[in-house]
């Protein structure tokens, strides 16, 4: 029977159990051999990632052919309005080409979010907002490319789930077996 993991990876962890540039790695918080991430998490994002010793779970989580859901917390510089929403909604037109259409909505601020450590950077005159934003394709940094498309940079990115798997009840670091 294949071993699946949820791991809540903290901010500033590289998605890859091999360290790179000074940044730690899974390894430094899940110590279970031949275990591998189904799919990616930028260094700069948090949340949830998925772990796996099947290869064939892996690739039908990871794989966009098998349009796992993943849901993300975004939080963004600015107020969306509703036609940034419908853009994000019907899908983006990115150097790599458009995207498929995604789930958006405004969010308040997830009530049991971690504070993020280093905080986000905060500008007094420019206020941030919270959107909810559910893919069924991965690609590079392609949640910050696409608020950064309809005028909404990302500040802060939290994966929260991916299927019916999520982080809830994981502090940063932590892991359980699902």
């Amino acid at each position: 029977m294949a071993r699946l993991i949820l791991l809540n990876k903290p901010f500033g962890v590289i998605c890859q159990f091999t360290p790179e540039a000074g940044h730690p790695s899974l390894k430094d918080f899940v110590k279970v051999p031949g275990v591998y991430p189904a799919g990616r998490l930028d260094t700069d994002s948090e949340g949830l990632v998925v772990l796996t010793d099947s290869g064939r779970l892996q690739s039908a989580i990871a794989d966009p052919r098998h349009k796992e859901e993943k849901a993300y917390w975004v939080q963004v510089e600015g107020l969306p309005d509703a036609r940034a929403l419908a853009a994000l909604a019907e899908g983006v037109e990115l150097k790599d080409g458009p995207t498929l259409p995604a789930e958006a909505r405004l969010v308040d601020e997830p009530p049991d979010l971690w504070p993020r450590d280093p905080p986000i950077r905060v500008r007094k005159a420019i206020p941030t907002s919270w959107i909810e934003l559910v893919l069924r394709e991965g690609r590079n940094r392609q949640v910050r490319r696409m608020t950064a498309a309809v005028g909404l940079p990302t500040l802060r990115l939290v994966r929260h789930r991916i299927g019916e798997w999520t982080v809830e009840g994981l502090a940063p670091g932590q892991w359980r077996d699902a």
